[in-house]
């Protein structure tokens, strides 16, 4: 029965925890969200120019190695 109850109470303690963050959590306002949003359309743009730029760079010196 004991193993039961170490199982079971920290299980019940997570979910307390659980449902008191999820009722303190609110929702992004529009301004917020827009704002988030932008900072990840930026990320992405950021990272793409990067994969772009390295990846022309290497197309060269691949083929100058490879001898194509």
């Amino acid at each position: 029965m004991e193993y039961i109850q170490a199982v079971v109470d920290p299980s019940k303690q997570f979910a307390k925890d659980s449902i008191r963050l999820v009722k303190r959590c609110t929702k992004p306002d529009r301004k917020e969200y827009q704002k988030i949003a932008m900072a990840t359309a930026v990320g992405f743009a950021v990272m793409g120019f990067i994969g772009f730029f390295v990846k022309l760079i290497h197309i060269p010196i691949n083929n100058i190695i490879v001898g194509g």
